[in-house]
């Protein structure tokens, strides 16, 4: 049996591209990561984890996740399946450490389905930090799919035994283990959210064939992708259109962020109708819209209405940048809270978010462009969409993505960006979070 455990094992390793080392099981942390003293998951305390993981508590759902050496399966904080014994657990920062080590996501409480950590945010601002933070959007975006590690290596400007080490020291797995969890969980959240034919979200899900699709979903699920299907409720959508949920930490004040992305639409590429917020997306010459709208539940509604579902990826990765959906409110304003001069805001205007940009370059464009020329600019040197979306007529043409990877990456909020403001003494305590407590006092 044990054996056959260790076998198992190292099979799921090699779908990710890495090796057992010799002597080392793998159901623990490996021993090249658990050597380095700032690797994020030596912050985690396992005794803490456990007794969150009995509670079912919420408000660590994403922040880490809890694999079962003796099941070899990896779970979300809220698991409903029966509380695994405390020597029996493992903690990761991250579902990519977690499957990295040899892990499989659990069926029942879905990691895909957790909301986005955004941990790569709370490394301190050093040169280092920020190559992580590209170098994840870029994965995000698909960079990986494409190019390889060279090609990403190359974009980032820094050597691939560099990366390989930063990202053990700042998100507890590799390059190709993070973009192949990506690949998976937006695989499994399409299975179980969208009636998608398989064919399409395998390649939307950025495998590069239908052959490895099935091969990844065999190891670690132990099923073909179709008989994960069989229970899904999934939305029924029109053709050519497909429907997600993108997950937030609550409170989220989305009429808030409504009128922050009002303040800066641009007729033609964007449109507000009631709570719903709609756009033009271009993806590599093919225009298409997507739509956003609030839910009963902590999640975002988005619809996407394309051709092109290799877009899916970077669609979703420029969302939950634009949108601040990585943010974490409960730690934001209890820390905030503390100022005397912000407290009473904080508790009035609870899930304040900071709005990010679809792209570096439009945001410039947005900064640096009058108003009132935008929309002709915009019917000039826009992409034009090639039929009126019936919802939002007004929308015709997306912006140009740059030819510069850089300028095209999406753009979160800085959470400790600000203004200069009249109460110096106060900026100070508010790091790390002096964006949020300027837009608290607006």
């Amino acid at each position: 049996m044990g054996r056959h455990r260790r076998s198992a094992a190292t099979h799921r390793l090699a779908v990710f591209g890495h090796r057992q080392h010799p002597g080392v099981n793998v159901r623990k942390p490996l021993a090249s990561t658990a050597r380095c003293p700032h690797h994020r998951a030596m912050e985690l305390d396992p005794d803490f984890c456990h007794r969150a993981l009995a509670s079912r508590d919420t408000r660590f759902d994403g922040r880490f996740f809890i694999a079962v050496r003796s099941t070899g399966i990896y779970c979300r904080p809220i698991c409903p399946a029966r509380t695994a014994k405390r020597e029996n657990i493992a903690v990761y920062p991250s579902a990519a450490a977690a499957q990295e080590a040899g892990f499989r996501p659990c069926l029942r409480c879905r990691p895909e389905a957790a909301p986005d950590s955004g941990a790569w945010r709370g490394v301190a601002n050093s040169g280092h930090s920020h190559t992580v933070a590209r170098a994840l959007a870029l994965i995000e975006q698909g960079a990986l799919d494409d190019g390889g590690m060279a090609g990403l290596v190359d974009k980032l400007g820094v050597g691939e035994r560099q990366l390989r080490r930063l990202f053990a020291e700042h998100v507890g797995a590799s390059p190709l283990t993070v973009a192949q969890t990506r690949r998976v969980l937006l695989a499994k959240q399409l299975i179980h959210e969208t009636r998608l034919p398989l064919t399409d979200i395998a390649f939307a899900a950025g495998f590069g064939s239908v052959r490895r699709f099935n091969e990844v979903f065999q190891q670690l699920y132990r099923r073909a992708p179709g008989e994960l299907r069989r229970d899904a409720s999934a939305c029924q959508n029109a053709p050519g259109e497909v429907s997600l949920l993108l997950r937030y930490r609550p409170p989220y004040d989305w009429p808030d962020m409504l009128a922050q992305l009002a303040a800066h639409v641009v007729p033609g590429l964007e449109a507000i109708q009631g709570d719903v917020y709609a756009r033009v997306f271009c993806w590599r010459g093919v225009a298409g819209t997507l739509s956003v709208t609030p839910t009963r539940h902590p999640a975002l509604l988005v619809t996407v209405r394309t051709r092109q579902w290799q877009a899916l990826g970077d669609i979703l990765a420029r969302l939950r940048a634009m949108l601040d959906l990585a943010a974490d409110p409960d730690c934001i304003e209890r820390h905030l809270a503390q100022d005397p001069m912000l407290a009473e805001r904080v508790a009035a205007r609870p899930g304040l978010r900071l709005l990010g940009a679809w792209s570096v370059a439009e945001s410039v464009w947005k900064h640096e462009t009058a108003p009132s020329d935008r929309a002709s600019w915009l019917n000039r040197h826009g992409c034009p969409l090639p039929s009126a979306d019936p919802a939002f007529p007004s929308l015709s043409h997306a912006f140009p993505p740059s030819p510069n990877a850089e300028n095209d990456m999406p753009r979160a909020a800085e959470p400790d960006e600000c203004n200069p403001m009249p109460v110096p003494a106060h900026m100070d305590a508010w790091r790390p979070w002096r964006a949020y407590a300027q837009h608290y006092l607006d």
